[in-house]
């Protein structure tokens, strides 16, 4: 045998033996936007994909009606998403609600965003939140619109009221949404929260501000994902919106571009994203795949 054959010869044979000794290829598992993930020290573990019921407030999911809006859910669902988000101010929770009926309750996470205005017992509304989304509890709660520096000490009755719903178990895990940098700049050190939402995508549009609600901050994105990374490193599980900039992203590419840009440079576990056909469902699964590999 030629020094040349035997050195291929043992290069070959080290190689089969160290593919026997594990047993299985040495290959990276393909990760995908059905993947369970885990949303910090949550404790609640969903896919990296999350059907948002918000798009205009949700009147766009809400225009369809409920047979049709009920179709997509069961083909978002029948697809593999198995998170499911909505909010007490949008036109959605009803009808989230009905189209999740035929389902396991323990299949799927239902997320939830509360209004934190004044005069309302918090106890209170979580229980009509609860009868109106047709639910016995929601995986995550969070406090919705937070856009003021103060909005810690602010929301201190909230934040005890769904503590309270955690110790009878209607309310599993705890966060907040936030708009604008001001707000933003309070979630990093914060121990109550165990779930950030954080708008996300690599143009700045409708994302975080000096500014809660301008529309366009391409300045602000390094800090926005610098807070991002911080709060990962705090245990937090990281949400993101805004993927498709509210609605305004109407090239493919830049849909593609948001998607990679949220999960390869901001890290995040989770998006959202609004959905009203089939077709839209399907393009976010094939941007986030993509986005993972």
């Amino acid at each position: 045998m030629s020094p040349l054959s035997r050195r291929h010869f043992l290069k070959t044979t080290l190689a089969a033996g160290t593919l026997a000794g594990v047993g299985a290829p040495l290959l990276a598992e393909k990760r995908t936007a059905f993947d369970k993930v885990t949303l910090g020290k949550s404790g609640i573990t969903t896919t990296r994909l999350a059907f948002g019921t918000g798009s205009n407030n949700g009147h766009v999911q809400a225009s369809l009606g409920q047979q049709e809006f009920s179709k997509l859910v069961a083909y978002a669902y029948e697809r593999g998403i198995r998170f499911f988000e909505t909010a007490e101010s949008y036109a959605t929770p009803a009808m989230l609600g009905e189209a999740l009926k035929p389902y396991p309750r323990d299949s799927y996470v239902l997320m939830n965003k509360v209004t934190t205005d004044t005069g309302v017992d918090p106890a209170q509304r979580f229980d009509e939140m609860r009868s109106i989304s047709k639910t016995d509890y929601f995986d995550i709660m969070l406090l919705h619109w937070q856009h003021t520096p103060d909005w810690v000490e602010e929301t201190k009755r909230w934040q005890a009221g769904i503590d309270e719903a955690h110790a009878k178990k209607t309310i599993l895990s705890r966060g907040a949404s936030v708009h604008g940098l001001p707000a933003l700049r309070q979630m990093p050190g914060n121990p109550w929260l165990q779930v950030a939402m954080i708008r996300m995508n690599h143009k700045g549009t409708r994302m975080d501000g000096p500014v809660y609600d301008e529309g366009n901050n391409p300045g602000s994105i390094s800090e926005v994902v610098q807070h991002v990374k911080q709060v990962h490193k705090d245990g937090m599980g990281v949400i993101s919106m805004k993927l498709v900039g509210d609605g305004t992203f109407t090239e493919h590419t830049d849909r593609v571009s948001a998607m990679r840009f949220a999960f390869q440079t901001a890290h995040v576990d989770c998006v959202t994203v609004g959905f009203k056909s089939n077709q839209e469902v399907d393009e976010a699964i094939d941007n986030l795949n993509l986005a993972l590999t």
